[in-house]
C-alpha cells in the first residue's frame, strides 16, 4: 500500500506543476459558473422549488458542479490519453510484466490528481460563488465529511469507467471515438447540465440508476441535506456497487487483455 500512496502522491505533485493551466482553469470554471448560476436564478424565479431544490439549493448544486468538473473527470481527463496511447504503442506489456496491479496502480494516480483539483480548481470557484450568491452552504462538519466520503466514490467510479475505456485500446488502438462519447456521456448523466431530479418519466429514472449519477448528483444530494441516515447509507452504497462493479469488470477486461498481450508477444 505504500507504493501506491506514493504513486498518488506522485500524482497530486504532477498537476500542481501546471500553475498557469490551474489559474485558466479556476477561470474558466468561475466564468461558467456565473453564466449557469444566473440562467438558473432565471429558471428558479419561473418554477421554484423546481427539481425540489430551493434557489439556494440549487445555486450551490452549480457551484458544486464547477468545483467536481475536473475533481471527477466528467468530461474525461486524466490518465487515459496517457494508458490508450502505451496501449497502442504496446509499452503497456512492459507494464504488464511489472510486479504491481496495473489498474491499482492508475487509480493510485488518479487519485491525487482528483485531489489536487478538488483543492486547486474547485475551492476558490466555490468560494466566489459564496460571495455573489446565496448558497445553501451546511454549518455541520459532519455534512461536510459525508460529503467527501460521497466525492471519493464518486472519484472511484469515474475512475473505472475511464479505465474501461483506456482499455478497449487493446481491441480499437484508438480509443478518441469511445472517450468522446464516454465524456458526452459524463457530462449529461452526471447532472452537471441540469439536476437529474429534472429529467422527466422513464429517462429520468434511467439517469439517476446509472453510474455517472455517482460524479455530482449523489455528492451534491449528501451536501444539501438530501440525502441523510439510512438515506446516506442507499447513497454510498449506489457508489461503492457501482465502484465495485466497475472496476472488477476491469480487472476481468484486464486478464483478457493480458492473455492476449501474452500470446502475441509469445
Amino acid at each position: 500500500m505504500r507504493l501506491y500512496a506514493v504513486v498518488a502522491a506522485g500524482g497530486f505533485r504532477r498537476y500542481a506543476t501546471y500553475r498557469t493551466a490551474t489559474a485558466a482553469g479556476v477561470f474558466t470554471n468561475t466564468v461558467f459558473g456565473f453564466i449557469m448560476a444566473y440562467t438558473y436564478v432565471a429558471l428558479w424565479d419561473e418554477r421554484p422549488q423546481l427539481g425540489g431544490y430551493d434557489m439556494p439549493q440549487a445555486l450551490t448544486y452549480v457551484w458544486l458542479g464547477q468545483a467536481l468538473l475536473m475533481t471527477c473527470a466528467m468530461m474525461g481527463g486524466g490518465f487515459e490519453d496517457e494508458l490508450i496511447e502505451r496501449i497502442r504503442t504496446g509499452d503497456v506489456a512492459v507494464d504488464l510484466y511489472r510486479p504491481v496491479n496495473l489498474q491499482l496502480w492508475w487509480l493510485a494516480g488518479d487519485l491525487g490528481r482528483a485531489a489536487f483539483h478538488l483543492l486547486g480548481r474547485g475551492i476558490v470557484p466555490m468560494l466566489l460563488g459564496s460571495l455573489a450568491f446565496d448558497l445553501a452552504l451546511p454549518a455541520s462538519p459532519g455534512v461536510w465529511l459525508a460529503f467527501l466520503v460521497s466525492v471519493a466514490l464518486g472519484v472511484v467510479v469515474s475512475f473505472a469507467i475511464r479505465y474501461l475505456v483506456a482499455l478497449s485500446a487493446f481491441w480499437l488502438l484508438d480509443g478518441a471515438g469511445v472517450s468522446q462519447m464516454t465524456a458526452l456521456a459524463g457530462m449529461f448523466f452526471s447532472g452537471m447540465l441540469l439536476p437529474l431530479t429534472l429529467f422527466p418519466g422513464v429517462l429520468g429514472d434511467v439517469a439517476r440508476v446509472l453510474p455517472w449519477s455517482s460524479l455530482l448528483q449523489v455528492p451534491a444530494d449528501v451536501l444539501l441535506g438530501k440525502s441523510t441516515g439510512w438515506g446516506l447509507v442507499e447513497a454510498y452504497a449506489f457508489q461503492g456497487g457501482w465502484a465495485l462493479t466497475l472496476l472488477l469488470v476491469g480487472r476481468l477486461v484486464q486478464s483478457v487483455a493480458t492473455r492476449r498481450v501474452v500470446v502475441q508477444g509469445g
